[in-house]
């Protein structure tokens, strides 16, 4: 059967970028398996519990994956690759994330690596730091609703990616042909610092929204001053002080390859979301 006449796969399908590709997909009439830990029969799906992984490939054509976060998730991947591959799934679609030695020509990282040799057809997503971190759906809205913008990000600079065009390549990566052995990098068509963010929303809304730039050890501090677990304010620390170093101060084309169109801008997000009444509590 063609991938259309079988369900698509979507892990972590309830999550901000997988409710998206569900949606999309279900909009152009496929059948979509929604599976996560809470799903019953062949939709619950956890990583930890190899026996759940059979079912939910069960019939499926392509995938959409995301990894456990866990230390062993590159083993698992691999595993699940492979079974996936075994019985007869076609497509893979990873949501990877970019990162900086691997840039500077260190080898892939390990889920990427996974994927690439399942056996499979392959595409990764390897996408900028999400808009929609700063609306409803991220984690600092808290800050924009306080007015101060508290990160170690420095005078960096970030292409900022809106999280429809990441699920719009998703999509066209499970669905349509010419995205095998694609490594797509996904931004925006802008390098934002955190401090024009902040003046673009506080503008959009009419607001001063100050922007305070911070180092790692003070952001960690600060982080679990406000109820953070400690292992989580240190990984944000550490990722949001690459953007403080210029490691991701580039623009890429990954949006314009898989779509044939531009990437949206900041500034549309900030339209979109400045009508709801997000930042205003």
């Amino acid at each position: 059967m063609m991938i259309k006449e079988r369900p698509i796969l979507v892990l972590g399908g309830t999550g901000k970028a997988g409710r998206r590709v569900v949606s999309r997909l279900r909009s152009r009439g496929h059948e979509v398996r929604v599976a996560s830990r809470q799903g019953d029969g062949p939709a619950r799906f956890d990583w930890t519990d190899e026996n759940t992984w059979e079912p939910v490939l069960e019939g499926v054509g392509a995938a959409y994956l995301i990894d456990s976060q866990r230390d062993d998730a590159a083993t698992s991947m691999r595993a699940f690759g492979k079974l996936a591959a075994a019985g007869g799934v076609e497509r893979l679609v990873l949501l990877s994330h970019r990162d900086w030695l691997a840039s500077a020509g260190e080898e892939k990282l390990p889920c990427e690596r996974a994927v690439r040799e399942s056996g499979a057809e392959w595409t990764i997503l390897k996408p900028a730091w999400f808009m929609q971190n700063f609306s409803e759906e991220g984690f600092f809205r808290g800050q924009l609703l306080e007015g101060e913008v508290v990160l170690p990000t420095g005078d960096g600079v970030e292409p900022f990616v809106d999280l429809d065009d990441v699920a719009d390549v998703a999509v066209a990566a499970l669905t349509e042909a010419g995205h095998a052995g694609e490594a797509y990098e996904l931004s925006g068509p802008r390098l934002l610092s955190l401090g024009a963010l902040s003046r673009e929303i506080g503008g959009a809304t009419g607001r001063d929204i100050a922007y305070r730039p911070v180092s790692p050890a003070d952001f960690t501090r600060y982080a679990t001053g406000r109820g953070l677990p400690e292992e989580v304010a240190e990984m944000l620390s550490l990722l949001l002080g690459w953007i403080g170093e210029g490691h991701f101060a580039h623009l890429s084309d990954g949006v314009r390859r898989a779509l044939g169109r531009e990437p949206r801008d900041f500034a549309d997000f900030v339209a979109r979301t400045a009508v709801t009444g997000v930042w205003h509590g």
